[in-house]
């Protein structure tokens, strides 16, 4: 069993459960994880004969792509949010306190690989297919509020008129609503 580091002994004081937080478990739920990593592994780089760093763990380095997406960082900014946010290292598997953490050009690296193989699209729609299954959509890896929220998918009623709760008031040139 892996030692618990000081920075996730508790010793930290956790007042509120945020929206992050929130949906990185919702997240860690949804993402069929297992079915991805299997679809990558078999183009993942292999620990060399000649020794040198061990790779990452292909399901880390998903998960750091992942994050990657949905807050919309660069490498440089993923690299920083991993020393920054014990929340992201947590979600990834990390431990600063044990555990080298990626660096920008590993994270481009996997890019580079996900790309090379036509590996993105391939998670997209696994990805909107488990989602789709529980009534969920994503449509692009930015995550706004860090929510999910199943939503119809018209603002027309059941006549076909547009429904008038979803509709927003006017304003009229003069500043008044209209």
């Amino acid at each position: 069993m892996k030692q618990m580091s000081l920075g996730e002994s508790g010793f930290e004081r956790k007042t509120k459960r945020t929206r992050k937080r929130e949906f990185l478990d919702e997240m860690n739920l949804v993402v069929p994880w297992a079915e991805l990593v299997s679809l990558i592994a078999p183009h993942a780089q292999a620990p060399g004969a000649k020794g040198g760093r061990p790779p990452f763990a292909v399901e880390t380095m998903l998960r750091i792509h992942f994050l990657q997406q949905w807050f919309n960082l660069s490498d440089p900014a993923m690299e920083e949010a991993l020393y920054d946010m014990a929340l992201f290292r947590e979600f990834v598997s990390l431990d600063a306190g044990e555990d080298s953490l990626p660096d920008e050009s590993t994270i481009l690296r996997f890019r580079h690989l996900l790309e090379a193989h036509s590996l993105s699209l391939q998670i997209l729609a696994t990805v909107n297919a488990t989602l789709a299954a529980k009534g969920l959509l994503l449509k692009s890896g930015t995550v706004v509020d860090a929510t999910l929220i199943a939503a119809p998918s018209s603002t027309k009623n059941s006549s076909g008129e547009r429904d008038p709760r979803c509709t927003r008031p006017r304003r009229a040139t003069n500043g008044t609503l209209g």
